[in-house]
């Protein structure tokens, strides 16, 4: 098998999709600062929101992991996508990015696996070459994406193992379980503290 991924710049990743579907670009809270200053250099309205955040009921305090960027302009779309030039923040755009088509998928709270993406244009182009492959292929075929997709799920890894080891410290306490009505009230009232590891 000689193919190997080629970003096409259609702009699927960047954009939104129709129906119920919420799509994720999800960035750390060192990522969405430095989009934030290139935003206000630009004179571009940039948008996020908070993604994986955990109540502490001890200290009555929300911790976020990360954010994800609002895809709820007039275009449903990444700011920093032209349709003319891909995007406009290459050099410096987050991790999630720049490990695309390959993604995190969030199997609970606290665990994640890498998926690619069936949404992406080359992979709907080569879904039969693609549809069965062993990690080795992957590899070969995402050569660059794949360590950026590892080091993305690395950094989230370490992030729960933060949250888990500031738990064991009994420094935090995150519930189990928790009702969504308490979970909206804990947003609403409480300060934010981002987690963030290197």
């Amino acid at each position: 098998m000689s193919i190997k991924y080629e970003c096409r710049m259609c702009g699927t990743c960047c954009h939104e999709v129709p129906g119920d579907y919420v799509k994720r670009i999800p960035i750390y809270p060192d990522e969405a600062d430095r989009l934030i200053e290139i935003a206000k250099e630009r004179n571009i309205d940039f948008k996020i929101i908070e993604d994986l955040v955990f109540p502490d009921i001890k200290n009555k305090k929300v911790l976020v992991l990360t954010y994800r960027i609002k895809l709820d302009n007039e275009n449903k779309g990444c700011p920093y996508y032209l349709k003319s030039h891909g995007c406009t923040v290459h050099d410096t755009k987050p991790l999630a990015c720049q490990a695309y088509p390959l993604a995190l998928k969030r199997v609970d709270a606290f665990n994640f696996e890498i998926s690619i993406d069936p949404l992406c244009n080359f992979v709907i182009e080569k879904y039969c070459e693609l549809e069965n492959l062993d990690i080795e292929k992957l590899k070969e075929i995402f050569k660059e994406e794949y360590p950026k997709a590892e080091k993305f799920y690395r950094k989230n890894k370490k992030l729960i193992f933060k949250i888990r080891k500031l738990e064991a410290k009994k420094q935090i306490e995150i519930p189990r379980q928790i009702s969504l009505e308490e979970f909206n009230r804990y947003l609403q009232s409480w300060e934010r503290e981002e987690i963030s590891v290197k």
